[in-house]
């Protein structure tokens, strides 16, 4: 029998970056694109690898395009870190997994390396697939945080619970990442909110290479460890765009909703420098009416828009800029 699981791409619509800093965020998933694993039972355990993975090139060019397009790891890491989690978590559990292996396989259509969430939903799959595979039911509120440490422990991936949480919730949820909750617990307060409250939404992505995400978000991560104030107090105010959001969704108030979007891209330049290829893409979405900010750690962008006519625009100026834009699928 084969196994097959899948986990999308995410948007992270307020509240950004505070998710990896004890704060407050609003995230939807993204059904347009996923990861999915197959995995099956063999006598050895084996991961296949895809073309992302392997170390043969035609030239020097076509390994410079793969490093672009891929940047230099591939997803047999990501399944790797996965499967020792997983064992770790059962063993510390008391949970015996029967004696049996597999060989697993990925396949990937969430663009890489503009802040949709791609590694980690390599990791949420391999995680279903490894619990459907040895019968292992791990709680819903407690597997984001498995799938983080993946990220975090094993292959020092600076990330926060965010995107964890959202690909294996799905739908639209409001997190809050309360201090001493999160460190006595190890896991947030995660809060659906339905979907179908939720407005017209455009997410568009540059179709070339953004910044590892890690890698961006080290900055931050260093200046808010010294304690840097204008560092805490935005990240404060950015939990605080994502509490207002969500009670701007439930009571439909969906131009208030649309300045907090805003709001939070604004926030975040106070904190972080952006190039001027990410500035591009959130200006010409907003000089076309619509509101605008990063859905991760850039090269992708989320807001509203009013009507077809808004939309049409959106699709052809972002164009201009190397931006497709797509209406993301959240039920």
């Amino acid at each position: 029998m084969i196994i097959e699981t899948r986990a999308y791409a995410r948007a992270g619509l307020l509240g950004n970056p505070s998710d990896g800093y004890f704060g407050k965020t609003i995230s939807i998933i993204v059904r347009n694109f996923g990861a999915s694993i197959s995995m099956y039972e063999t006598p050895e355990l084996r991961i296949e690898e895809m073309h992302v993975d392997r170390d043969t090139f035609r030239n020097v060019y076509h390994m410079v395009d793969s490093v672009k397009l891929s940047g230099y790891y591939g997803g047999t890491r990501l399944i790797k870190a996965s499967i020792k989690k997983f064992v770790e978590y059962c063993e510390s559990n008391n949970i015996r997994l029967g004696n049996k292996n597999f060989s697993v396989r990925y396949i990937s259509s969430i663009p890489r390396q503009v802040g949709l969430a791609g590694s980690s939903a390599i990791i949420a799959a391999t995680m279903k697939a490894l619990m459907r595979f040895y019968d292992v039911d791990i709680p819903k509120h407690i597997l984001p945080t498995l799938i983080l440490k993946a990220e975090t422990e094993e292959l020092g991936i600076n990330a926060g619970l965010q995107d964890r949480v959202i690909q294996v919730y799905e739908g639209c949820v409001f997190m809050d990442f309360d201090k001493e909750h999160l460190l006595q617990n190890g896991f947030g307060k995660y809060t659906s909110i339905d979907s179908a409250l939720i407005p017209k939404l455009y997410l568009a992505y540059k179709v070339e290479l953004s910044k590892v995400s890690g890698m961006v978000l080290n900055n931050i991560r260093e200046r808010y460890e010294k304690e840097d104030p204008l560092v805490i107090d935005t990240l404060n105010d950015l939990a605080e765009v994502a509490e207002q959001g969500r009670e701007a969704i439930l009571n439909k108030d969906y131009e208030k909703l649309n300045k907090l979007i805003d709001t939070n891209f604004d926030l975040r330049c106070k904190i972080m420098k952006i190039s001027d290829s990410n500035m591009e893409l959130v200006m010409t979405a907003r000089n076309c009416g619509a509101s605008a900010k990063f859905s991760g750690s850039g090269g992708a962008i989320i807001g509203m828009y009013e009507d077809d006519e808004m939309l049409r625009r959106l699709i052809v100026n972002l164009k201009k800029v190397n931006a497709r834009v797509i209406k993301p699928i959240i039920m």
